[in-house]
């Protein structure tokens, strides 16, 4: 596992081992961060990130590589934290970034309202088993106010379809790639 391009291209990242933390896979983050600069990549510049279910951190260390200026790494594990901070750590990354060692449903309100920081993404992506996670995060999102311009994207199985509405989110595209697949949501009206 590797980050793909930006700052700190072609750098290894460490897993854990075993079947409980997947990495999204290194040509399905391609295709995500493909998606999201669509040939600008100066799309991401300075923008704020969610990554929950962060795992190894390799969604939201991407977006730090391509120019991200926040990134919120959401985890629930405390060795999957750790390995979040090493690989920032090995990286030399020391700013921009915040690690809550907690469980998604409960940092949403706790960033979103309480801290009241205004996502530009927010990247979800429960171990494939966890099917109900899928659904209570969610409607965690889809019930709070996001910023109109706020994507959230989940990955999952393809097989396994999360849903089309959640509150006030609504899915706007799904991406097939094996055995994996993306759906992006955006807020009615955005």
């Amino acid at each position: 596992m590797r980050v793909i391009a930006g700052k700190f291209r072609s750098r290894p990242l460490r897993a854990l081992r075993g079947l409980d933390i997947r990495p999204t896979s290194d040509r399905l983050r391609e295709t995500l961060f493909n998606v999201l600069t669509a040939g600008n990549p100066e799309a991401l510049a300075g923008s704020l990130w969610l990554d929950l279910y962060a795992g190894t951190g390799a969604v939201g260390i991407e977006a730090l590589s391509r120019g991200a200026g926040m990134v919120y790494f959401v985890e629930s594990s405390k060795s999957a934290a750790d390995v979040i901070r090493g690989n920032l750590d090995s990286l030399g990354i020391k700013t921009g970034f915040q690690v809550l060692q907690e469980q998604s449903t409960r940092a949403i309100p706790l960033l979103l309202q309480r801290q009241n920081i205004h996502p530009d993404f927010i990247f979800i992506d429960p171990p494939y088993g966890l099917q109900k996670e899928y659904v209570a995060t969610l409607n965690a999102l889809g019930n709070l106010e996001l910023s109109p311009g706020t994507l959230v994207m989940a990955e999952h199985e393809k097989r396994f379809d999360p849903g089309d509405e959640f509150g006030s989110l609504r899915r706007s595209r799904k991406l097939v790639q094996g055995d994996a697949a993306l759906s992006f949501y955006r807020r009615v009206g955005s």
